[in-house]
This record gives structure tokens, C-alpha cells and sequence, in this order.
């Protein structure tokens, strides 16, 4: 049995999946299973998948029969992994030689339910080392303790699922990827890691390039897809209004909450003519679901700028207190 089973999610990516398999083969071992799920693909990256099938040790190709996501691309290589630790990898990133053994051995040494590593953003010839932004390095962390202060960037900001490897008791336990949306279904994982996880730590390693400014990726879509920041926030706010500690997270998930709305709210000329008019009206909708207090200091600390935003939202100078 392998001890890491490599999850690839993959969809019209024939010009970055090779490079991808490459790197696969140079992280190959008797202990790692690959499984490529090709997504319903319309261009040639079955074939390519196909033909690695038989050269790549250990790799196996899963196949949708209908373009389902991949939130639901990573919940099939769940289900038919076989790894005592699982991660993740997008058909367009890739992995330095000897990283996945670098991981395996991080998680397997230090003994925590997961560990998440920093990564290189690839942005054309341009390479940007991200840092996870953990309290300590290298030693057992409580998840709970990770996800405060409101005010600062912690762990639960720093979505990128593949940066880490996970123990397969979690996905056991029933953690899944959340099929109904199609963005920011990492946020919401990360943030269910935190809470449900018993311990984690952060790895200095740097081994997993993520390729940023791709066309056909949903972070550079701008149709009504983006607004799923709104039901995947809501599904985290429920999740923690739901949890023992509420009170202790509440306002870093409601700040969070306020940051994407107003981001979002502040490039609204990039989206076309109803997916701005639903971000409005979707926005205004969800900052009056926010215990007013809570909201009011949260409007307060987050500065006049993206304060006048959020106002405007809830009503051109009326406080939400």
C-alpha cells in the first residue's frame, strides 16, 4: 500500500499537464500513487493522461463522464485513494525533484493530522516565494490556535490546499470539497481544517509551483462563478457560529468576510452587467447577517477606505449599528 496517494485534478490543461506529469516522474517512488482525474476535458489532455497512464509508476487516470468541477474532481481522488496521507496538485502546477518524499517525511517525523508548506507563485518568468503564514515552524501546532488574530493574516488566509499533505483520517471522518461551488471552495476547507483538525504544522519546504495568470482559470473568470465567495463565506460563518468557540472566531471570519465583500465590491466594473448587479445586491444581503455590534467594530477597524465601501453597501451613510 502507498503511503501518499498525489490527487491531480485536471481540465483542458493540454498545454501545462505534461509539464506536470514531468515533475510526477521525477517525484515517483515506490510509496507515492499518482491519480489523474480527467474532468470531462475537451481538448487533448485525456490523451496526454491516457499515455501517461502506462509510462508514470504507480499512476492511475479517472475519468467524469460530465464536466462536474473540482471541488468533485478532488472528491473522486479521495474516494479512490489508498494513501495513508493525501495531497493535492492542479493539472497546471507542478513539483521540484524530491519534494513529495521531503513531505511525506515532514508529516510522518513531526506526526500531525496535516502539515501545509509555503510554495513559488509562477507568474511568466517571474517566480514569488509565499510564506504560510503559521505561528511557529516545524513543531505540533493546535489548528484552533491559527486561525486568530482577526486583525492579522493567519492560516485560515492562506487557501491553497496543495501547499500540504493530509492524513487520511480526516477525508474518513467525512471532510469533502463542497461540489455546489465552483470558487472559493478552498477557503472552506481550510477553514473546516482548522476547526475539525486536532494538529498541524507548517514546513519550510519549498517544492510546489503554482502557475498563476492562466486564462482558463476561474480566479481570472469574471462572470457570476466569482460570487460563490458569498454562499462559501456564509457556509464557514454557519460552521463557526455552529462551533463551542464561537465567540473567539467570530470576528476574524466576519473581518474575512467584509475583506472579500469589499474587494470584490471594489472592482465590480470588472464583471459583466448582472454579475455586478447580483454582487450588490448579494453583498448587501450578507453584511445584514452579520451580528450588527460585531460588524459595526469591524467596519471601524478595517479603515475609512474599505469602511466607505461596505457602508455604501449597506446604505449611502447609514451605520450598520
Amino acid at each position: 500500500m502507498p503511503k501518499l496517494s498525489v490527487i491531480v485534478a485536471c481540465h483542458n490543461v493540454q498545454d501545462f499537464v505534461p509539464t506536470t506529469l514531468r515533475s510526477l516522474a521525477r517525484n515517483a517512488g515506490p510509496e507515492t500513487e499518482f491519480i489523474l482525474v480527467d474532468d470531462r476535458s475537451t481538448d487533448a489532455t485525456g490523451e496526454i493522461l491516457g499515455r501517461a497512464e502506462g509510462e508514470l509508476p504507480n499512476a492511475r487516470v479517472i475519468r467524469h463522464d460530465t464536466n462536474m468541477g473540482i471541488s468533485q474532481a478532488r472528491n473522486t481522488g479521495i474516494d479512490a485513494a489508498r494513501g495513508d496521507y493525501l495531497t493535492f496538485l492542479d493539472g497546471d502546477d507542478w513539483y521540484a525533484p524530491g519534494y513529495l518524499d521531503a513531505l511525506t517525511e515532514a508529516i510522518e517525523t513531526i506526526d500531525v493530522d496535516y502539515v501545509r508548506t509555503d510554495h513559488v507563485q509562477s507568474n511568466a518568468k517571474r517566480r514569488t516565494v509565499v510564506r504560510a503564514p503559521a505561528p511557529r515552524r516545524g513543531v505540533p501546532i493546535s489548528p484552533r490556535d491559527a486561525i486568530t488574530p482577526a486583525d492579522r493574516k493567519t492560516m485560515v488566509d492562506y487557501p491553497f490546499v496543495w501547499a500540504g499533505a493530509y492524513r487520511r483520517s480526516l477525508f474518513e471522518d467525512g471532510l469533502r470539497f463542497q461540489t455546489h461551488l465552483r470558487t472559493a471552495e478552498d477557503r472552506v476547507f481550510c477553514w473546516q481544517l482548522q476547526l475539525r483538525a486536532k494538529s498541524f504544522a507548517s514546513v519550510g519546504l519549498l517544492g510546489v509551483f503554482y502557475r498563476r495568470g492562466v486564462t482558463t482559470s476561474l480566479t481570472q473568470i469574471k462572470d457570476d462563478r466569482q460570487l460563490d465567495f458569498i454562499p462559501a463565506h456564509d457556509l464557514i460563518l454557519k460552521e463557526v457560529m455552529e462551533d463551542r468557540e464561537s465567540e473567539r472566531f467570530l470576528p476574524k471570519i466576519v473581518r474575512t468576510y467584509c475583506a472579500m465583500i469589499a474587494f470584490h465590491a471594489a472592482n465590480s466594473e470588472r464583471y459583466d452587467a448582472d454579475a455586478a448587479r447580483r454582487l450588490k445586491q448579494e453583498s448587501s444581503a450578507a453584511l445584514r447577517r452579520f451580528p450588527p455590534q460585531l460588524l459595526e467594530r469591524t467596519l471601524v477597524a478595517m479603515g475609512e477606505e474599505r469602511g466607505r465601501v461596505l457602508r455604501r453597501l449597506l446604505g449611502r451613510g447609514r451605520r450598520a449599528a
